[in-house]
């Protein structure tokens, strides 16, 4: 049975929660699913946050629901857990409730202190059952430096993939489900938050935000709450009484004087809480003296500035109370930005202090509601409320301390960088890594200007994570960060290089990876480092030729010789078994002046080399340029080979490397391509499934559409068409890129509105087409097959001459052998004299999508029986269901057979 999950987990992620609960491990869940263990991983990771759980150990419980097939409810990823009880706010609740249902943004609006994220806390849970496809509650404080995608991707599980920008990752996944959205302290990243909101709230219809701020989002049809303080002679005191029963379960006071407390604290909750924690050593009458002096500075005033006043005053006034040793570790907790364990806490407070002592100050300042504590899955981390860390950070700012804390927490961020980095094969580091990563980035951003061995490692090291994590244009800007921090030139061509392969993993196949590598080349030729600049050159040279769509324009091929001939002169003879690698490559690629060709024997004389390397990496790039000459010379069958084994080299491939990821990419993509080129549908099918299991592989919209046109070719129809408004939404959204590898599944998608007679879907489709083309070519592409199979459909053959030329004026690409096959077919049906010429060229290719559709040609043209049958077995081994179905029309004694498989297919009856 199966189940549908409101916390929206994909199809996958079901599967592997299944499997958690049956205890396997994650090597045994991509064993049987036949994808990476750190996809795995991902899966893991993401289910931990859409469900709201701790450990693997409760993702089993639930997977024992899925198999009961009980409904999983929804449930929102990183709700707050609150430690104290909620007191009053009943109208508020009441009527923010009812302000959700109707508005699509909801932003609750009042000072500091007022209790905005603990009201938006109680609405987002008990809004649950109105939003059954769950959501993310996300604490903005953090996100210090517009980081905002990041902090909802954390929460929600989900991350960058190639082609496809992490706010189009984060509107995939609330997708058009009810969705609750809460982003709590949105103030100090207004400008960025706004723009975010706009964007989920137009791609995903089904979602609500709801926010928190001091100031309104400024978004259309934003409704704005305010929040007042709690009123008094009610709420205010009942929450002070709470308050201070849990810090002194003996706590009586007189009613009076609890109430002129309150209203000294104009009825501010955080204001109110500071103070009853002091009431077990102080008393309500000692609270009630000493607040009088902190207060006089607000007399006379109850606006909400004056508000905000008070409360400063008041945690003035608690900070005043503390003594030495609590006010110093106070001050020092404003370097964090977001929350912080106890070693960190150790790290940064003071050299040498006994890990004992600062447990106890940090204990003091809890109980004294400075601190808060949050506990997840036993572990315990602490924050300071927005309000009360800029009061410490003030207070640090006054001291002489500043330079020393703020150096001291980079050299902890550093240290935890560089340690997570050795733990990138395990279970835990994501989620340490999404706890700490805004002080990370914190402790970056506030180091010293200029190169710094601290901020270079600490930028290195975050680049690295972040790219492990698939925040990719982050991890793409922390790498360029580390080459400006770079204390020697070296350093700075290792990070420059690196930026260049993360630069392909976010799609960005020609331009930018090819400036970044000569950046590199320069530096590390400064670095005296020869074998370097060889390797980044090569590298240069390489993309230039493998990838030259992606250049605004063309890279002058004297240009490129050039660079070949410095970076063999720059490699001098050297022995490196690498860099004879890369030149080799470099040099098969750069042998013709022709795009996309490779020279045959310098290829195969560049695989030798590379393989002398053992590099999985490099072997597989220097495959690609021995596929590439077998393109050229049409043997499609070796190009099947050598994209198999370069698939089968995946595995050995580091998913936390950079300079993996180009080849990691490339081989799904050309694997693929590899595969309809000689029709395997059923490969071809499979790949794409394994393209949208891999997080490096592809984008989401570039995933479906890989799995569009097989689908279509297989006859599954209803299959393509509910993928295609991924696709093509998804290409929208990243900026509609000018790309040939989404038109033909665009032009899958007409083709089967064609078929079954919805002309005006046909039409949308087929422009769709040749827009994500620019225009169609003068040669034949997978749309010119399309018009031809309608025709042949349709038996429309007045204009069948010039389309059959057509679809035999073919470039080198995977589509030509069924082009050629459909307007063989055409001419047959059309009656051309040159028909038998055309179909014994069509013949020629080694594809078992056109060895069938040829047979069913001969078979037409010569009413040869024994050629229909073997193209409906043809067909039955590819899969390919729709054309089985035509062929069968064309067996007497199967005809009917065919007929009842085309209604099945929702397609009528050809007129041929």
């Amino acid at each position: 049975m199966e189940v549908t999950h409101p916390a929206g987990a994909s199809k996958r992620e079901i599967e592997v929660l299944v499997m958690l609960g049956s205890r396997l491990s994650n090597a045994d869940i991509a064993g049987r699913l036949h994808i990476s263990v750190r996809t795995v991983e991902n899966h893991v990771s993401s289910l931990l946050r859409k469900y709201g759980v701790a450990d693997r150990r409760a993702l089993g419980e639930l997977a024992v629901q899925v198999q009961a097939g009980a409904p999983v409810p929804g449930r929102l990823a990183g709700l707050p857990s609150a430690l104290t009880t909620f007191v009053g706010r009943s109208a508020e609740r009441e009527h923010l409730m009812e302000t959700l249902r109707g508005a699509r943004l909801v932003t609750v609006v009042g000072p500091g202190g007022v209790g905005k994220t603990r009201l938006a806390g109680q609405i987002a849970e008990a809004a649950g059952p109105l939003f059954p496809s769950g959501g993310a509650f996300v604490d903005l404080v953090p996100a210090r430096g517009g980081y905002v995608a990041q902090a909802v991707a954390a929460t929600l599980g989900v991350s960058e993939r190639p082609q496809q920008s992490l706010e189009d990752a984060v509107i995939e996944r609330l997708g058009e489900g009810r969705s609750l959205l809460v982003l709590d302290n949105c103030e100090h990243v207004i400008d960025v938050v706004a723009p975010f909101a706009e964007r989920v709230l137009s791609g995903c219809p089904g979602t609500r935000i709801l926010a928190t701020s001091r100031e309104r989002l400024g978004v259309p049809g934003e409704r704005a709450v305010p929040l007042g303080p709690l009123p008094l002679e009610s709420d205010a005191e009942r929450l002070f009484i709470d308050r201070a029963t849990a810090s002194d379960p003996g706590f009586a006071a007189d009613p009076t004087v609890v109430a002129k407390l309150c209203a000294r604290l104009d009825g501010m909750p955080l204001a109110i809480e500071l103070a009853a924690a002091r009431s077990a050593t102080l008393g309500e009458n000692g609270l009630l003296a000493a607040l009088d002096d902190h207060l006089r500075l607000v007399a006379g005033g109850r606006g909400a500035d004056e508000r905000h006043r008070s409360l400063r005053a008041v945690i003035g006034w608690s900070h005043d109370l503390l003594d030495d040793e609590e006010q110093a570790l106070f001050r020092r907790l404003g370097a964090f930005a977001g929350a912080f364990d106890l070693d960190a806490v150790a790290a940064v407070s003071s050299a040498g202090s006994p890990r004992g002592t600062v447990a106890d100050v940090l204990g003091r300042l809890a109980d004294k509601s400075l601190v808060t504590v949050h506990r997840r899955g036993g572990a315990a981390r602490w924050r300071l409320l927005q309000t009360v860390r800029a009061f410490a950070t003030e207070q640090l700012d006054a001291s002489d301390e500043r330079p020393e804390i703020q150096d001291r927490h980079l050299r902890w961020a550093a240290a935890v960088a560089t340690e997570l980095e050795t733990r990138l094969d395990g279970d835990e580091w994501y989620e340490e890594f999404d706890g700490v990563a805004d002080d990370l980035r914190a402790a970056l951003a506030a180091a010293p200007e200029g190169p710094g061995e601290l901020p270079h490692r600490l930028a290195r090291a975050l680049a690295h994570l972040a790219y492990a994590r698939r925040f990719l244009m982050e991890s793409l800007g922390h790498y360029r960060t580390a080459a400006e921090r770079a204390p020697a030139p070296g350093d700075a061509g290792a990070d420059l290089y690196a930026a260049s392969a993360v630069s392909h993993a976010v799609g960005d196949d020609g331009q930018r990876p090819f400036d970044l590598l000569l950046a590199a080349a320069q530096r590390a030729r400064m670095a005296g480092d020869r074998g370097a600049t060889a390797i980044a050159l090569a590298q240069a040279v390489t993309t230039a030729r493998r990838h030259p769509a992606g250049f605004a324009a063309e890279v002058p091929y004297e240009r490129l010789r050039d660079l070949l001939d410095e970076a063999a002169s720059a490699a001098g003879g050297s022995s490196d078994a690498v860099v004879a690698a890369r030149l080799a490559e470099a040099a098969a690629w750069a042998a013709t002046s022709d795009r996309y060709e490779a020279d045959p024997a310098l290829a195969e004389a560049a695989a030798a080399a590379a393989r002398a390397t053992g590099d999985p990496v490099l072997i597989s790039a220097a495959l690609d340029a021995v596929a590439t000459a077998d393109i050229v010379a049409g043997r499609g069958a070796d190009v099947r080979r050598i994209m198999d084994e370069r698939m089968t080299l995946l595995p050995a491939m580091s998913r936390h490397d950079p300079n993996a990821a180009p080849e990691i990419v490339d081989t799904y993509r050309m694997a693929h391509l590899a595969a309809l080129g000689v029709g395997d549908l059923p490969a071809a099918l499979s790949i794409g499934q394994r393209t949208i299991d891999d997080d490096l592989a592809g984008s989401s919209y570039y995933s479906a559409a890989l799995l569009i046109t097989p689908l279509v070719l297989s006859g599954r129809f209803d299959e393509a068409l509910r993928m295609a408004g991924t696709a093509w939404e998804g290409w929208r959204r990243a900026g509609r890129p000018r790309t040939g590898t989404m038109s033909p599944p665009m032009a899958a998608v007409a083709l089967v509105h064609g078929l079954r007679g919805d002309d005006e879907g046909y039409a949308l489709w087929r422009s769709r087409a040749v827009e994500v083309i620019g225009e169609l070519p003068p040669h034949s592409t997978f749309v010119t097959m399309v018009d031809a199979r309608l025709a042949v459909h349709a038996g429309r053959v007045e204009d069948a001459a010039a389309l059959v030329r057509l679809t035999f004026n073919g470039i080198r690409s995977w589509s030509p052998p069924y082009s050629q096959a459909v307007g063989a077919e055409l001419a047959v049906v059309a009656g051309l004299p040159d028909a038998p010429d055309l179909l014994s060229a069509a013949e020629r290719h080694e594809s078992a999508w056109a060895t069938a559709g040829t047979a069913r040609a001969r078979g037409r043209l010569y009413g040869d029986t024994a050629a229909l049958t073997a193209s409906v077995a043809g067909w039955e081994r590819i899969g390919a269901r729709f054309e089985r179905a035509c062929t069968l029309l064309l067996l007497p004694d199967r005809a009917a057979e065919g007929r009842r498989d085309l209604a099945a297919l929702g397609v009528g009856v050809p007129a041929h």
